[in-house]
């Protein structure tokens, strides 16, 4: 589909075929993102990982994010931190149980945490967490709708710096917001003693976060790693966006169809009943085994991706998609929701069907290689937080419906399942639900 808006091409790609020119075969030329008129004062100016374009800087922040952060080795030190959070939140939900709750906060809260623990650690004391945790929820709400707004300027760029609709001041006050969290997190860090803050609940050699390894880098000042605190802003703002609104929606998106389809939940909660046991509690190592359990999560990133359109890239030289002439400088984005709903390739699209997925992994999964399925992206710029979701999500899912039955409010006949389909895919109404302890042993909540 090409859309002539405003002075700008814009093209967007609804199959597979030509998504895999687009993000295999010519995925060089397209490796950089388009630059909306916001994202300049969102992302201290191209500075962070997601939006830098393609070069030397952005591979330097994608490898430090991999090897200091994401790597399976790291992920598996953090383990100790992860189980703590969601022991806490299964506490939490006991002590609510009988009482309706917004699923997503509480999935919000906990995901918060975890991110926050492993970037700085015990930086923050707790009540200073609690209250930065729902600011921070309410500015990120704000930035995800700002972006979703249409704005003149990204159609007429020429009239960008008029800013007439007032986005851009408003990003600029959101984005001055988190600049005075992160130095005072910077500083805080700073006046620590070593070994002070470090992340607890992890091995000893693992015990520095995020924040310890990237302050100690800016501190050599190795000209071949030219870092510095605005990228370390910049970074921040990424994980700290990417790791929670995403998994939170995603686990308020699952228990969302499993109530709608109650005979999908029953078999979830069969399964973890056999591998985990009712007298046990949900373990990561659990995950590999509970089969039906990832095949949900597959069907929900399915009928609802993260990002329905992939984010835009710029086209840095003319090139052909799909027998089609795409000049030089036209904005290229993959419609993945339609993709994923298309019934060329999907029987029964429309329909939850976690079954479809029920075959050997290497068929289906989040990398990216089947073009058909690519709720994370794909190629150079595939989401990097690919790793901690395949651990955090279903460990979080599986251990929500092992500990608990759901059922909704009194007066509320059904789940709705509508959409606000924007720069994210969130529920157009909230999942309230409310939590019965479905385990016979009381201790098991501690």
């Amino acid at each position: 589909m090409r859309l002539h808006l405003g002075t700008r091409l814009w093209i967007v790609l609804s199959s597979p075929s030509v998504a895999k020119e687009f993000l295999k075969d010519h995925d060089i030329i397209y490796a950089t993102r388009d630059m909306l008129a916001v994202t300049q004062t969102g992302s201290y100016g191209r500075q962070d990982m997601v939006w830098a374009p393609y070069g030397n800087h952005w591979r330097m922040m994608r490898k430090l994010c991999v090897r200091e952060l994401l790597s399976n080795a790291r992920l598996d030190a953090l383990y100790g931190l992860r189980q703590r959070e969601v022991r806490s939140m299964v506490s939490r939900l006991y002590l609510k149980r009988g009482v309706a709750i917004n699923v997503a906060e509480d999935v919000m809260l906990i995901m918060f945490n975890i991110v926050t623990s492993m970037l700085w650690g015990g930086t923050l004391e707790e009540g200073s967490r609690a209250r930065i945790t729902m600011e921070f929820r309410q500015a990120m709400n704000k930035i995800v709708n700002i972006l979703a707004t249409p704005n003149v300027s990204d159609f007429f760029p020429a009239l960008a710096k008029l800013d007439l609709q007032g986005i851009d001041r408003q990003v600029k006050k959101l984005i001055s917001w988190f600049d005075q969290l992160f130095e005072y997190i910077i500083q805080q860090r700073r006046k620590m003693v070593p070994g002070e803050g470090e992340v607890s609940g992890t091995e000893k050699e693992s015990s520095k976060d995020f924040l310890q390894v990237l302050l100690k880098i800016i501190d050599e000042a190795n000209p071949k790693i030219p870092f510095n605190e605005t990228h370390l802003k910049g970074l921040y703002l990424d994980m700290m966006g990417a790791g929670t609104e995403t998994s939170s929606s995603t686990v308020e998106w699952a228990m969302a169809e499993l109530m709608k389809h109650p005979e999908k939940l029953k078999k979830t909660q069969q399964e973890l009943d056999q591998v985990v046991g009712t007298n046990n509690i949900v373990e990561e190592s659990h995950l590999p085994k509970l089969h039906y359990l990832n095949a949900v999560l597959k069907e929900v990133l399915r009928l609802h991706p993260v990002a329905p359109l992939l984010v835009p890239r710029h086209a840095s030289e003319t090139c052909i998609l799909g027998g089609y002439l795409v000049p030089e400088g036209a904005k290229v984005m993959v419609n993945a929701w339609a993709i994923q709903r298309d019934p060329e390739y999907w029987e029964e699209p429309l329909e939850f069907r976690p079954e479809r997925f029920l075959v050997p992994s290497s068929e289906w999964d989040y990398n990216g290689k089947d073009f058909r399925y690519i709720p994370f992206g794909s190629g150079r710029r595939i989401c990097v937080g690919i790793p901690m979701a395949e651990r955090m999500i279903p460990y979080l899912l599986g251990t929500l419906l092992h500990s608990f039955e759901w059922e909704l409010p009194e007066g509320v006949i059904e789940v709705d399942l509508s959409d606000c389909f924007g720069l994210e895919l969130k529920k157009k109404v909230a999942l309230v639900a409310i939590p019965k302890p479905r385990l016979s042993d009381p201790r098991l909540y501690d």
